[in-house]
């Protein structure tokens, strides 16, 4: 009897039924469902507010960064302050459906840029600089002034002569709403692991 009683003080509370394994495993399931749902909530949030994983293909910003450098972008940056000149950004591509450019913020919304026997010219005065890894070759589109509009951007590549940039006629000026954040670390390869220096 006393082993009845035992077994009376162990058993659910009155009224309630011992819960069966079949009941024990939905549970486990529904619990692994909404931690698998918290998860990928939180995973969209990063990656589409805070922050993106891309990798540079191309040299167009050597020596900053080399082919096959992984980055990751900070997007949340940009919710509270504007692109700052010499930023390092990335851009969607106008003209080709999920592509992505990475270059450097010259010319600002309002200035007027100007490329003249390879000296960047900002409102006339000449940009005090030294990203370029050599001098520029051709000016292009860029070898007549440039009015910014009140949310365009100039980038130029730091690869001058091996970069598609706002020099071409492709890619031209940079909307803010192009921008989707600036590069914040190189995570790969690991011994060039760093924080990226924008000014």
């Amino acid at each position: 009897m006393g082993n009845a009683e035992n077994w009376e003080e162990m058993s659910e509370e009155p009224g309630k039924e011992p819960v069966s394994g079949s009941k024990k495993a939905l549970g486990a399931v529904l619990e692994l469902l909404v931690y698998a749902a918290v998860v990928l909530s939180l995973t969209f949030l990063i990656v589409n507010y805070v922050g993106q994983r891309t990798m540079v293909s191309g040299q167009s910003m050597y020596p900053m960064l080399e082919n096959g450098d992984q980055l990751l972008v900070d997007k949340i940056s940009y919710v509270f302050t504007k692109p700052q000149r010499f930023d390092i950004v990335v851009f969607r591509y106008l003209y080709k459906e999920n592509t992505y450019y990475i270059k450097r913020v010259i010319g600002l919304p309002g200035e007027t840029v100007q490329i003249t026997d390879g000296t960047i010219y900002i409102n006339g005065e000449v940009l005090e600089e030294n990203y370029g890894y050599e001098p520029i070759r051709e000016a292009k589109r860029a070898s007549e002034p440039i009015l910014l509009g009140e949310d365009e951007y100039f980038v130029l590549g730091d690869n001058r002569n091996d970069s598609s940039d706002s020099r071409d006629v492709a890619v031209a000026n940079v909307s803010r709403d192009q921008i989707i954040g600036k590069a914040f670390v190189r995570i790969w390869p690991l011994n060039h692991l760093t924080i990226i220096r924008h000014q």
